[in-house]
């Protein structure tokens, strides 16, 4: 048993498959998320290649243009993990194992939601463990000339965004939430990919995204959306940017306390602020994460309206 008033790490009740595209590839893959024991951690395993596994950790992560991939350092990979990982990191998952029959997580409709459905259809166990959580004592920066990423000291993990682009759609967006499962569900998860027609077609010829469509991606043609049903969040770009930083910071191998703030950031500058935050002892601790008591819930979720 562990410590009162400490956060008890989660898992499946049960095993759940689903199978849909890659959105790079264009593969019809199967997808099984499976329980794992205490201390396991996320981890890929691809059926398809002898069973090999590959953590879910930031060391695994390699350069690929438009997603986060991880290879297990020896040639294998699993590419576009991000949204399926910060459904893991929204309902505060710590440990599973995503079994796949190819080399890409299915995109399903372009947001984290229906891997929330799968994992709230398989169920959510407490396990016999304490929560583990890296906590920010300093804050950490990186800037890419217009762009930025910092980490910062607080009290519980809330993520501050703001984009800005040309095309009339979106211009300038911007959000503060501080995070917890019903402020992801209702906030975050539902919003989806985007990209601009003329990018598609060039990323298509590139050999990517022959799996996106209108059906799982938000497309821009000439300033406009081109979706017929329109947009989930009138400022849907921007909860994806935070959807996809939630998968990215949770490479950490951890959920964080603290603060994540980005202007323009993407998939590469979000894991460069997560490496320099490890390359500074004292920048960071592992902690426990507390657990939140009803009083103090409703707190926290106060604050979170308050931020947004």
């Amino acid at each position: 048993m562990h410590a009162v008033g400490v956060a008890s790490q989660k898992t499946l009740r049960k095993s759940i498959h689903c199978r849909g595209v890659g959105l790079h590839g264009g593969q019809h893959i199967g997808m099984t998320l499976h329980p794992a024991e205490p201390d396991r951690g996320i981890v890929f395993r691809r059926s398809d290649r002898g069973g090999a596994e590959i953590p879910c950790r930031l060391a695994h992560a390699i350069e690929m243009s438009y997603c986060t991939a991880l290879d297990n350092g020896e040639g294998l990979a699993v590419a576009t993990v991000e949204h399926v990982v910060a459904a893991f990191a929204g309902l505060e998952i710590d440990n599973v194992v995503v079994e796949l029959d190819g080399p890409e997580i299915p995109v399903m409709d372009g947001s984290a939601a229906p891997f929330v459905f799968l994992i709230e259809c398989a169920g959510i166990v407490d396990q016999d463990a304490p929560r583990r959580a890296i906590k920010i004592l300093k804050p950490i920066t990186i800037i890419d000339g217009a762009k930025s990423a910092r980490l910062v000291p607080d009290d519980a993990f809330s993520i501050g965004f703001s984009i800005d682009f040309a095309a009339n759609a979106i211009r300038h967006q911007s959000i503060n939430l501080v995070i917890d499962p019903e402020t992801f569900k209702a906030d975050i998860a539902r919003a989806r990919t985007f990209g601009f027609l003329d990018e598609v077609n060039e990323l298509r010829a590139a050999g990517f995204a022959r799996g996106g469509s209108l059906d799982n991606a938000v497309v821009i043609r000439d300033g406009e959306v081109m979706n017929r049903e329109g947009l989930r969040y009138v400022d849907e770009f921007v909860r994806h940017k935070v959807l996809d930083a939630m998968g990215d910071l949770y490479l950490a191998g951890a959920p964080l306390i603290g603060r994540f703030e980005a202007v323009r950031s993407g998939h590469s500058l979000n894991r460069r602020v997560l490496a320099a935050l490890f390359a500074d002892s004292s920048a960071w601790r592992m902690s426990f994460m507390p657990k939140i008591e009803p009083a103090a819930l409703m707190w926290h979720e106060s604050v979170s309206r308050a931020r947004a």
